[in-house]
């Protein structure tokens, strides 16, 4: 691992203090990360339950924390393709975790996985697999 969850964490509130917004980094490996997301109101949607862009938000940050446990602080490494499936809905006002897993890392590429969970449902709530470009180094 090249990145330490204390130098990761320093990092995303220097480089991305939006991230917050969409969750707290909790644990780091080799090409894995765990976040969580307490949600409140501004999470849920008309029906009681936590809305689409913030499953996509956490899992998003997710995988970028999984990425740069393997690669370092890269701040430019970016999305370039997110695929969400939505399996059930979470529960409402309470938490959500995701688990990202690195699939591959290339050069200029980085592939992956998130599940994502409602706290106290043993069956993910989405699923999603994320592409990011990363930049060649200069």
């Amino acid at each position: 691992m090249t990145v330490t969850v204390d130098e990761l964490r320093a990092f995303l509130a220097e480089q991305f203090p939006q991230g917050e917004r969409y969750g707290t980094l909790q644990s780091l490996g080799d090409g894995w990360a765990e976040m969580v997301l307490e949600v409140t109101e501004e999470h849920l949607r008309p029906g009681g339950t936590v809305s689409g862009p913030a499953m996509m938000g956490l899992a998003d940050v997710a995988l970028y924390a999984a990425l740069l446990s393997r690669i370092g602080l890269v701040p430019l490494a970016v999305t370039s393709n997110l695929n969400i499936n939505f399996l059930r809905k979470p529960v409402a006002h309470t938490d959500i975790t995701a688990r990202a897993t690195l699939l591959r890392v290339g050069r200029t590429m980085g592939v992956g996985e998130v599940l994502v969970h409602s706290v106290g449902m043993a069956d993910p709530v989405a699923q999603a697999t994320i592409t990011y470009a990363i930049p060649r180094p200069r």
